[in-house]
């Protein structure tokens, strides 16, 4: 399969007063299309540092970043900001909705930023997301009518309009209960494995790892261990094996 990710001897420092802190330190690895691979780390480990890179919102003080063929250390501002807009869906701890807006209109809005897409258009892309998360009887309410598990279907609808290359998680399920993050966890293997979308998923949750097919282990800004899941978990069965009468 063809990489959609090239990381090649990555490394970001930053100057902290007059001492470098070295958040990065030479990281290398690919992700292929179809993909779903989370990376785990803790506090310090360069986690949130190689999400930002990742996500094309900060660059590398050097090593190579190839997104789709695309090498992220040549672009300016605006080609940065237009391929993140092209290629990546993001998906919030923190659901990053606009609270007076529909569901509809929240997953229309990175559609907004696209040339040449009529309104007519831009809603007919924005119900077929939501459909794919199974949201299209809730298109017209308002976040704070729908529970948090629906605000985090919306967000992820939002991230699959523009057909990115990668949806790139980020603690997606930390604000969730063990049921609706189950709920959130099937629904993501779905896109996976019955849509080859290509995942990157941010956690500190072991067992959300456990449903991804290779996890990479962030220490000191150094990948510690890169395995595939050769026992990968169904959410699903994992979601249907909870007890009905606890309060998750």
């Amino acid at each position: 399969m063809a990489a959609i990710l090239n990381i090649k001897d990555l490394k970001r420092e930053f100057l902290v007063g007059s001492q470098v802190v070295r958040a990065l330190k030479g990281v290398n690895f690919d992700v292929n299309t179809g993909e779903f691979v989370t990376i785990m780390g803790s506090s310090g480990s360069g986690k949130s540092t190689m999400l930002n890179i990742l996500g094309c919102l900060d660059k590398a003080s050097s090593g190579e970043y190839l997104l789709d063929g695309i090498n992220v250390k040549s672009l300016n501002r605006d080609e940065l900001a237009k391929l993140r807009n092209n290629k990546i869906g993001f998906v919030f701890q923190a659901y990053n909705l606009l609270p007076r807006t529909s569901a509809l209109e929240n997953v229309e809005l990175p559609l907004l930023y696209q040339s040449g897409i009529s309104h007519k258009q831009r809603q007919e892309k924005a119900m077929h997301a939501l459909e794919m998360v199974k949201l299209q009887d809730r298109y017209d309410h308002t976040p704070s009518q729908l529970s948090g598990g629906q605000q985090q279907r919306v967000a992820i609808a939002r991230a699959l309009v523009n057909e990115p290359v990668m949806i790139l998680a980020d603690e997606a399920t930390g604000n969730l209960d063990t049921r609706t993050s189950y709920e959130i966890m099937t629904l993501m293997q779905e896109l996976n494995q019955e849509q080859q979308k290509t995942i990157v998923f941010v956690t500190h949750e072991p067992d959300i790892a456990s449903f991804s097919s290779r996890t990479i282990l962030l220490r000191d800004g150094k990948i510690q261990r890169d395995t595939p899941n050769t026992a990968i978990r169904s959410a699903k069965e994992a979601l249907a094996a909870l007890p009905t009468n606890d309060d998750y």
